[in-house]
Protein backbone atom coordinates (compact mmCIF):
# COMPACT_ATOMS: atom_id res chain seq x y z
CA UNK A 1 0.00 0.00 0.00
CA UNK A 2 1.11 3.58 -0.66
CA UNK A 3 1.21 4.61 2.99
CA UNK A 4 3.16 7.79 3.70
CA UNK A 5 5.28 8.32 6.78
CA UNK A 6 4.79 11.36 9.00
CA UNK A 7 8.21 12.44 7.73
CA UNK A 8 6.73 12.85 4.24
CA UNK A 9 4.01 15.37 5.13
CA UNK A 10 4.00 19.00 6.27
CA UNK A 11 2.86 19.29 9.88
CA UNK A 12 4.48 22.57 10.93
CA UNK A 13 1.89 24.72 12.68
CA UNK A 14 -0.83 22.19 11.78
CA UNK A 15 -3.31 20.63 14.20
CA UNK A 16 -2.51 16.92 14.02
CA UNK A 17 -4.83 14.20 15.34
CA UNK A 18 -2.68 11.27 16.49
CA UNK A 19 -4.15 7.84 17.16
CA UNK A 20 -1.89 6.01 19.60
CA UNK A 21 -2.22 2.77 21.55
CA UNK A 22 -1.95 3.79 25.20
CA UNK A 23 -3.91 0.76 26.40
CA UNK A 24 -1.55 0.19 29.32
CA UNK A 25 -2.12 -1.98 32.42
CA UNK A 26 -3.02 -0.06 35.60
CA UNK A 27 -2.99 -1.28 39.19
CA UNK A 28 -5.79 -0.67 41.69
CA UNK A 29 -4.33 2.75 42.56
CA UNK A 30 -4.31 3.79 38.91
CA UNK A 31 -0.52 3.51 38.62
CA UNK A 32 0.85 2.30 35.28
CA UNK A 33 2.42 -1.15 35.67
CA UNK A 34 4.07 -1.28 32.24
CA UNK A 35 4.71 1.84 30.15
CA UNK A 36 6.17 0.05 27.09
CA UNK A 37 3.40 1.22 24.77
CA UNK A 38 3.88 4.82 25.88
CA UNK A 39 7.64 4.62 25.34
CA UNK A 40 7.19 3.15 21.85
CA UNK A 41 5.09 6.22 20.92
CA UNK A 42 7.72 8.76 22.03
CA UNK A 43 9.72 8.99 18.75
CA UNK A 44 6.61 10.07 16.82
CA UNK A 45 5.52 12.60 19.46
CA UNK A 46 9.01 14.05 19.80
CA UNK A 47 9.37 14.34 16.02
CA UNK A 48 6.02 16.18 15.79
CA UNK A 49 7.00 18.51 18.62
CA UNK A 50 10.28 19.38 16.90
CA UNK A 51 8.39 20.08 13.69
CA UNK A 52 6.14 22.56 15.51
CA UNK A 53 2.90 20.60 15.17
CA UNK A 54 -0.03 21.12 17.50
CA UNK A 55 -0.29 17.56 18.82
CA UNK A 56 -3.73 16.15 19.69
CA UNK A 57 -3.24 12.65 21.12
CA UNK A 58 -6.04 10.09 21.27
CA UNK A 59 -6.26 6.50 22.44
CA UNK A 60 -8.49 3.97 24.15
CA UNK A 61 -7.86 2.16 27.42
CA UNK A 62 -9.69 -1.03 28.34
CA UNK A 63 -13.25 -1.79 27.32
CA UNK A 64 -15.57 0.72 29.00
CA UNK A 65 -18.26 0.00 26.37
CA UNK A 66 -19.41 3.58 25.95
CA UNK A 67 -19.50 4.44 29.64
CA UNK A 68 -17.30 6.90 31.51
CA UNK A 69 -15.44 4.67 33.96
CA UNK A 70 -12.95 6.62 36.13
CA UNK A 71 -10.67 3.58 36.53
CA UNK A 72 -10.13 3.59 32.76
CA UNK A 73 -9.21 7.26 32.46
CA UNK A 74 -6.12 8.20 30.44
CA UNK A 75 -5.12 10.82 33.03
CA UNK A 76 -2.26 8.60 34.37
CA UNK A 77 -0.95 8.35 30.80
CA UNK A 78 -0.81 12.15 30.54
CA UNK A 79 1.25 12.27 33.75
CA UNK A 80 3.65 9.59 32.52
CA UNK A 81 3.99 11.24 29.13
CA UNK A 82 4.84 14.54 30.83
CA UNK A 83 7.63 12.81 32.76
CA UNK A 84 9.04 11.05 29.70
CA UNK A 85 8.86 14.08 27.39
CA UNK A 86 10.12 16.54 29.99
CA UNK A 87 7.22 18.79 29.01
CA UNK A 88 3.71 19.23 30.38
CA UNK A 89 1.15 17.22 28.47
CA UNK A 90 -2.22 18.86 28.87
CA UNK A 91 -5.19 16.62 29.58
CA UNK A 92 -8.86 17.19 28.86
CA UNK A 93 -11.53 14.99 30.44
CA UNK A 94 -13.39 14.22 27.22
CA UNK A 95 -12.54 13.64 23.57
CA UNK A 96 -15.18 15.92 22.06
CA UNK A 97 -17.30 18.92 23.03
CA UNK A 98 -16.65 22.58 23.82
CA UNK A 99 -13.99 21.94 26.47
CA UNK A 100 -11.99 19.93 23.95
CA UNK A 101 -12.32 22.57 21.21
CA UNK A 102 -11.14 25.29 23.59
CA UNK A 103 -8.15 23.20 24.69
CA UNK A 104 -7.20 22.55 21.06
CA UNK A 105 -7.53 26.25 20.16
CA UNK A 106 -5.09 27.14 22.98
CA UNK A 107 -2.43 24.69 21.77
CA UNK A 108 0.87 26.31 20.84
CA UNK A 109 3.18 24.98 18.10
CA UNK A 110 4.91 21.94 19.61
CA UNK A 111 2.27 21.68 22.32
CA UNK A 112 0.77 18.34 23.36
CA UNK A 113 -2.80 17.61 24.43
CA UNK A 114 -4.13 14.18 25.42
CA UNK A 115 -7.84 13.53 25.01
CA UNK A 116 -9.83 11.30 27.36
CA UNK A 117 -10.50 7.64 26.55
CA UNK A 118 -12.15 7.38 23.11
CA UNK A 119 -14.16 4.35 24.18
CA UNK A 120 -16.02 6.36 26.81
CA UNK A 121 -18.21 7.06 23.75
CA UNK A 122 -20.01 4.15 22.06
CA UNK A 123 -19.47 5.88 18.72
CA UNK A 124 -15.78 4.91 18.75
CA UNK A 125 -16.17 1.14 18.42
CA UNK A 126 -19.27 1.51 16.23
CA UNK A 127 -17.40 3.81 13.82
CA UNK A 128 -20.29 6.24 14.15
CA UNK A 129 -20.05 8.88 11.35
CA UNK A 130 -21.05 11.77 13.61
CA UNK A 131 -18.53 10.81 16.28
CA UNK A 132 -15.80 10.49 13.63
CA UNK A 133 -16.77 13.87 12.14
CA UNK A 134 -16.50 15.60 15.53
CA UNK A 135 -13.04 14.13 16.09
CA UNK A 136 -11.94 15.07 12.57
CA UNK A 137 -13.14 18.65 13.07
CA UNK A 138 -10.41 19.13 15.67
CA UNK A 139 -7.53 18.72 13.23
CA UNK A 140 -6.01 19.42 9.81
CA UNK A 141 -3.90 16.24 9.60
CA UNK A 142 -4.33 12.62 10.70
CA UNK A 143 -1.53 10.31 11.86
CA UNK A 144 -2.04 6.72 12.98
CA UNK A 145 0.73 5.25 15.13
CA UNK A 146 -1.35 2.53 16.80
CA UNK A 147 -0.43 -0.76 15.15
CA UNK A 148 -2.09 -2.59 18.04
CA UNK A 149 -5.52 -1.33 16.94
CA UNK A 150 -4.92 -1.25 13.16
CA UNK A 151 -7.09 -4.36 12.76
CA UNK A 152 -10.11 -2.53 14.21
CA UNK A 153 -12.47 -0.56 11.94
CA UNK A 154 -13.26 2.06 14.58
CA UNK A 155 -14.03 5.76 14.26
CA UNK A 156 -10.52 6.87 15.21
CA UNK A 157 -8.80 4.33 12.93
CA UNK A 158 -10.92 4.50 9.76
CA UNK A 159 -13.62 7.14 10.20
CA UNK A 160 -11.36 10.10 10.94
CA UNK A 161 -8.76 9.44 8.20
CA UNK A 162 -11.59 9.11 5.71
CA UNK A 163 -12.50 12.73 6.49
CA UNK A 164 -9.05 14.30 6.59
CA UNK A 165 -7.21 14.71 3.30
CA UNK A 166 -3.67 14.72 4.70
CA UNK A 167 -2.87 11.48 6.52
CA UNK A 168 0.14 9.35 7.31
CA UNK A 169 1.58 6.58 9.43
CA UNK A 170 3.53 7.41 12.55
CA UNK A 171 7.09 6.19 12.99
CA UNK A 172 6.08 3.12 15.00
CA UNK A 173 3.35 1.99 12.61
CA UNK A 174 5.72 2.42 9.65
CA UNK A 175 8.38 0.45 11.53
CA UNK A 176 5.94 -2.36 12.31
CA UNK A 177 4.87 -2.71 8.68
CA UNK A 178 8.44 -2.67 7.40
CA UNK A 179 9.59 -5.34 9.84
CA UNK A 180 6.61 -7.62 9.24
CA UNK A 181 7.11 -7.24 5.51
CA UNK A 182 10.80 -8.05 5.93
CA UNK A 183 9.96 -11.22 7.86
CA UNK A 184 7.15 -12.53 5.67
CA UNK A 185 7.47 -11.02 2.20
CA UNK A 186 11.21 -10.74 1.69
CA UNK A 187 12.84 -13.01 4.27
CA UNK A 188 16.35 -14.29 4.58
CA UNK A 189 16.06 -18.07 4.46
CA UNK A 190 15.55 -20.58 5.94
CA UNK A 191 12.28 -19.00 7.08
CA UNK A 192 11.04 -20.61 10.30
CA UNK A 193 7.78 -20.07 12.17
CA UNK A 194 7.43 -21.09 15.83
CA UNK A 195 3.83 -21.47 16.94
CA UNK A 196 2.45 -22.34 20.36
CA UNK A 197 -0.52 -21.53 22.53
CA UNK A 198 -3.59 -23.51 23.40
CA UNK A 199 -5.64 -23.76 20.21
CA UNK A 200 -5.17 -24.71 16.57
CA UNK A 201 -8.31 -22.68 15.83
CA UNK A 202 -6.45 -19.49 16.81
CA UNK A 203 -3.79 -20.16 14.18
CA UNK A 204 -5.68 -21.89 11.31
CA UNK A 205 -5.83 -18.86 9.02
CA UNK A 206 -2.16 -18.05 9.66
CA UNK A 207 -1.01 -21.60 8.96
CA UNK A 208 -3.04 -21.78 5.76
CA UNK A 209 -1.67 -18.44 4.60
CA UNK A 210 2.02 -18.92 5.32
CA UNK A 211 2.61 -22.68 5.05
CA UNK A 212 3.56 -22.45 1.38
CA UNK A 213 6.16 -19.77 2.13
CA UNK A 214 7.80 -21.39 5.16
CA UNK A 215 10.78 -23.71 5.20
CA UNK A 216 9.92 -25.07 8.67
CA UNK A 217 7.07 -24.67 11.17
CA UNK A 218 7.70 -25.70 14.78
CA UNK A 219 4.51 -26.42 16.71
CA UNK A 220 4.38 -26.64 20.51
CA UNK A 221 1.92 -25.78 23.24
CA UNK A 222 -1.59 -27.18 23.49
CA UNK A 223 -2.13 -26.83 19.75
CA UNK A 224 0.48 -29.55 19.13
CA UNK A 225 -1.83 -32.12 20.76
CA UNK A 226 -4.36 -31.89 17.94
CA UNK A 227 -1.62 -32.42 15.35
CA UNK A 228 -0.29 -35.43 17.28
CA UNK A 229 -3.81 -36.95 17.39
CA UNK A 230 -4.05 -36.32 13.62
CA UNK A 231 -0.95 -38.51 13.27
CA UNK A 232 -2.52 -41.29 15.30
CA UNK A 233 -0.69 -40.55 18.56
CA UNK A 234 -2.67 -40.90 21.82
CA UNK A 235 -2.21 -37.78 23.97
CA UNK A 236 -3.87 -39.03 27.17
CA UNK A 237 -6.15 -36.49 28.84
CA UNK A 238 -4.52 -33.54 27.05
CA UNK A 239 -6.89 -30.93 25.68
CA UNK A 240 -7.52 -31.26 21.97
CA UNK A 241 -9.88 -29.71 19.44
CA UNK A 242 -11.71 -32.59 17.81
CA UNK A 243 -13.34 -30.30 15.28
CA UNK A 244 -9.85 -29.23 14.15
CA UNK A 245 -8.53 -32.73 13.39
CA UNK A 246 -9.44 -32.55 9.70
CA UNK A 247 -7.80 -29.13 9.48
CA UNK A 248 -4.64 -30.47 11.10
CA UNK A 249 -4.53 -33.31 8.56
CA UNK A 250 -5.06 -30.81 5.74
CA UNK A 251 -2.20 -28.60 6.97
CA UNK A 252 0.14 -31.58 7.32
CA UNK A 253 -0.72 -32.70 3.79
CA UNK A 254 -0.25 -29.19 2.36
CA UNK A 255 3.13 -28.92 4.07
CA UNK A 256 4.14 -32.24 2.56
CA UNK A 257 3.27 -31.02 -0.94
CA UNK A 258 4.98 -27.65 -0.61
CA UNK A 259 8.17 -28.84 1.03
CA UNK A 260 7.52 -27.13 4.36
CA UNK A 261 8.81 -29.24 7.25
CA UNK A 262 6.41 -29.35 10.19
CA UNK A 263 8.20 -30.30 13.41
CA UNK A 264 6.07 -31.61 16.28
CA UNK A 265 7.10 -32.57 19.84
CA UNK A 266 8.74 -35.96 20.33
CA UNK A 267 8.66 -35.76 24.14
CA UNK A 268 6.55 -33.77 26.58
CA UNK A 269 6.20 -32.90 30.25
CA UNK A 270 3.04 -34.50 31.66
CA UNK A 271 1.08 -34.08 34.88
CA UNK A 272 -2.42 -34.70 36.23
CA UNK A 273 -3.31 -31.07 35.52
CA UNK A 274 -2.17 -27.45 35.58
CA UNK A 275 -2.91 -27.17 39.31
CA UNK A 276 -1.77 -30.70 40.15
CA UNK A 277 1.87 -31.48 39.40
CA UNK A 278 1.61 -34.88 41.09
CA UNK A 279 3.54 -37.40 39.03
CA UNK A 280 4.98 -34.66 36.79
CA UNK A 281 7.49 -36.29 34.45
CA UNK A 282 8.98 -36.30 30.96
CA UNK A 283 7.69 -38.96 28.56
CA UNK A 284 7.87 -39.80 24.87
CA UNK A 285 4.79 -38.59 22.98
CA UNK A 286 3.97 -42.23 22.25
CA UNK A 287 3.82 -42.99 25.98
CA UNK A 288 1.57 -40.27 27.43
CA UNK A 289 -0.43 -41.91 30.28
CA UNK A 290 -4.21 -41.95 29.86
CA UNK A 291 -4.70 -39.90 33.03
CA UNK A 292 -2.02 -37.28 32.29
CA UNK A 293 -1.92 -34.06 30.24
CA UNK A 294 0.94 -32.77 28.08
CA UNK A 295 1.72 -29.33 29.52
CA UNK A 296 5.15 -28.48 28.09
CA UNK A 297 7.60 -29.71 25.47
CA UNK A 298 10.38 -31.99 26.68
CA UNK A 299 14.19 -31.63 26.45
CA UNK A 300 14.52 -33.74 23.28
CA UNK A 301 11.95 -31.54 21.54
CA UNK A 302 13.71 -28.41 22.81
CA UNK A 303 16.93 -29.62 21.22
CA UNK A 304 15.14 -30.42 17.92
CA UNK A 305 13.52 -26.99 17.84
CA UNK A 306 16.76 -25.30 18.87
CA UNK A 307 18.71 -26.79 15.96
CA UNK A 308 16.14 -25.53 13.44
CA UNK A 309 16.03 -22.07 15.05
CA UNK A 310 19.81 -21.66 15.13
CA UNK A 311 19.99 -22.53 11.42
CA UNK A 312 17.25 -20.04 10.49
CA UNK A 313 17.72 -16.85 8.50
CA UNK A 314 14.38 -15.48 9.71
CA UNK A 315 12.25 -16.52 12.71
CA UNK A 316 8.63 -15.56 13.42
CA UNK A 317 7.43 -16.57 16.90
CA UNK A 318 3.92 -16.48 18.32
CA UNK A 319 2.72 -18.55 21.27
CA UNK A 320 4.34 -20.29 24.27
CA UNK A 321 5.45 -23.93 24.23
CA UNK A 322 3.56 -24.83 27.40
CA UNK A 323 1.80 -23.43 30.46
CA UNK A 324 4.81 -21.23 31.21
CA UNK A 325 2.99 -19.33 33.96
CA UNK A 326 3.50 -22.45 36.14
CA UNK A 327 7.12 -23.15 37.10
CA UNK A 328 6.82 -26.87 36.42
CA UNK A 329 5.86 -26.20 32.79
CA UNK A 330 7.88 -23.13 31.82
CA UNK A 331 11.25 -24.63 30.84
CA UNK A 332 10.31 -25.39 27.23
CA UNK A 333 9.18 -21.83 26.53
CA UNK A 334 12.23 -20.34 28.28
CA UNK A 335 14.60 -22.60 26.30
CA UNK A 336 12.97 -21.67 23.00
CA UNK A 337 13.22 -17.99 23.95
CA UNK A 338 16.94 -18.47 24.58
CA UNK A 339 17.34 -20.28 21.26
CA UNK A 340 15.71 -17.38 19.40
CA UNK A 341 17.99 -14.99 21.30
CA UNK A 342 21.06 -17.04 20.34
CA UNK A 343 20.13 -17.22 16.66
CA UNK A 344 21.95 -14.98 14.21
CA UNK A 345 18.80 -14.79 12.08
CA UNK A 346 16.31 -11.91 11.99
CA UNK A 347 13.72 -12.60 14.69
CA UNK A 348 10.28 -11.05 15.10
CA UNK A 349 8.00 -11.79 18.05
CA UNK A 350 4.36 -10.82 18.62
CA UNK A 351 1.42 -11.64 20.88
CA UNK A 352 0.86 -10.89 24.56
CA UNK A 353 1.82 -14.29 26.01
CA UNK A 354 4.92 -14.50 23.83
CA UNK A 355 6.06 -11.03 24.89
CA UNK A 356 5.55 -12.01 28.54
CA UNK A 357 7.68 -15.09 27.96
CA UNK A 358 10.43 -13.03 26.29
CA UNK A 359 10.47 -10.62 29.22
CA UNK A 360 10.48 -13.47 31.73
CA UNK A 361 13.45 -15.04 29.94
CA UNK A 362 15.27 -11.70 30.07
CA UNK A 363 16.16 -11.69 26.37
CA UNK A 364 14.11 -8.70 25.13
CA UNK A 365 17.19 -6.88 23.85
CA UNK A 366 18.26 -9.95 21.84
CA UNK A 367 15.11 -10.08 19.70
CA UNK A 368 15.48 -8.27 16.37
CA UNK A 369 11.97 -6.82 16.50
CA UNK A 370 9.18 -6.98 19.06
CA UNK A 371 5.78 -6.14 17.61
CA UNK A 372 3.35 -4.07 19.69
CA UNK A 373 0.39 -5.78 18.04
CA UNK A 374 -1.46 -8.84 19.25
CA UNK A 375 -4.53 -9.18 17.07
CA UNK A 376 -3.03 -6.93 14.39
CA UNK A 377 0.14 -9.04 14.30
CA UNK A 378 -1.95 -12.20 13.88
CA UNK A 379 -4.20 -10.74 11.16
CA UNK A 380 -1.19 -9.43 9.23
CA UNK A 381 0.24 -12.96 9.24
CA UNK A 382 -3.13 -14.26 8.05
CA UNK A 383 -2.70 -12.07 4.98
CA UNK A 384 -5.57 -9.76 5.89
CA UNK A 385 -5.62 -6.07 5.00
CA UNK A 386 -5.66 -4.10 8.26
CA UNK A 387 -8.44 -1.45 8.16
CA UNK A 388 -6.33 1.12 10.03
CA UNK A 389 -3.54 0.77 7.47
CA UNK A 390 -5.87 0.67 4.45
CA UNK A 391 -7.40 3.96 5.65
CA UNK A 392 -4.01 5.65 5.13
CA UNK A 393 -3.59 4.36 1.57
CA UNK A 394 -3.17 7.14 -0.98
Amino acid sequence: MAVKSIREIDIKGKKVFFRFDFNVPLDEQGIIKDDTRIRRALPTIEYAMRQGAKCILASHLGRPKGEKIPEMSLRPVASRLSELLGKEVQFVDDCLGESVKKAVDKLQDGGVLLLENLRFHAGETKNDPQFAAELASLADVYVNDAFGTAHRAHASTVGVPDLLKVKAAGLLLKEELENLDRALSNPRRPLVAVFGGAKVSDKIAILRNIIQNMNSVLIGGGMANTFLIAQGINVGSSKIEEDMLAVAVEILETAGRTGCKIVLPTDVVVAAGIDDVTGCKIVDVSAIPADKMALDIGPRTVEQFRRVILDAGTIVWNGPMGVFEVDAFKLGTMEIANAVADSEGFSIVGGGDTLSAVRQAGITDKISYISTGGGAFMEFMEGKVLPGVAALDD
